[in-house]
């Protein structure tokens, strides 16, 4: 699920913090890979890719974060010349899930 949160008054750091949420990773272009863990195991979890959009500049109130969001179910399969990722897009949990974003950085 992809949304767009506006005019965020927090850094990334923060937002993450605030969400629960853990930075693994930063792309080269920019993009953030957080998850969030229901236990100590590493799966299921939230896996959200984070941009960050805009940015406080003159003119402007704070930073636009598009999310895009789902839920790893266990583990990616490696092997021969195939990748399963076992990721949920869609559903109530991620409606949920998007749904607890956006009231928290409101």
């Amino acid at each position: 699920m992809d949304f767009t949160i506006k005019n965020v008054q927090d850094s990334i750091s923060t937002v993450a913090r605030r969400l629960g949420y853990v930075i693994i990773d930063i792309k080269p272009n920019g993009e953030y890979n957080l998850v969030r863990k229901f236990s100590s195991n590493n799966f299921p979890r939230f896996h959200a890719y984070v941009k960050p959009f805009g940015g406080l500049r003159a003119g402007q109130n704070g930073t636009d974060f598009i999310f895009s969001l789902h839920l790893d179910q266990k583990a990616p399969v490696y092997g021969g010349n195939s990748h399963a990722h076992n990721g949920e897009y869609f559903g109530p949990v991620i409606d949920e899930e998007a749904d607890r974003i956006r009231q928290l950085l409101k």
